[in-house]
């Protein structure tokens, strides 16, 4: 998911280092908290694989600003992973609402309404935090008023969540 948000804000717009990280804590910092020793190393993965470049621009500072900015292998990569996703990417929350934040980049709704609709089949599949006897618990049956709250409120999420997607797919499907 670090890739996929440093070629995201990069499709948006070239960045220093600094700028990006920020970005990426403020899209997901707060549950998945990117460090430099994740951040610097996928960034200079990137560079050799010929999907970023960087330049050097005069600092506020002394020190000289590595900007960095995508090229259109990087563009084309960007593309592949939202038309694409991984499993993970649909099932996870925190990965799916990073595939969101950038699925606008994909210019084909027929394309955009497809990766919704993976992420709406996986939340109409019955699932649980807890199961008993290989049947998902339902907050009803949990027991105790965590777990209850626990399930009511995924209940509650998922509900929106689902009501989202498919106010979405209609708009995505409908003839331009």
């Amino acid at each position: 998911m670090l890739e996929l948000s440093i070629l995201g804000f990069l499709h948006e717009e070239p960045l220093h280092g600094y700028e990006l990280k920020e970005r990426i804590k403020a899209l997901s910092g707060h549950v998945r908290p990117v460090s430099d020793g994740a951040l610097y190393p996928a960034i200079n993965r990137l560079i050799a694989a010929g999907k970023l470049d960087e330049h050097e621009e005069p600092g506020a500072g002394a020190a000289p600003r590595r900007i960095l900015s995508l090229t259109e292998e990087g563009r084309e990569d960007l593309l592949e992973r939202l038309r694409r996703p991984k499993q993970a990417e649909i099932t996870d929350q925190v990965r799916f609402n990073t595939l969101l934040a950038f699925l606008r980049h994909l210019p084909d709704p027929a394309e955009q309404s497809a990766v919704l609709r993976r992420r709406l089949d996986f939340l109409e599949t019955p699932a649980s935090f807890f199961y008993r006897d290989g049947s998902p618990v339902r907050a009803e049956e949990a027991g105790d008023l965590f777990r209850q709250g626990m399930l009511r409120v995924a209940r509650a999420t998922g509900e929106a969540e689902r009501k989202w997607l498919a106010e979405a797919i209609g708009l995505l499907d409908q003839p331009s």
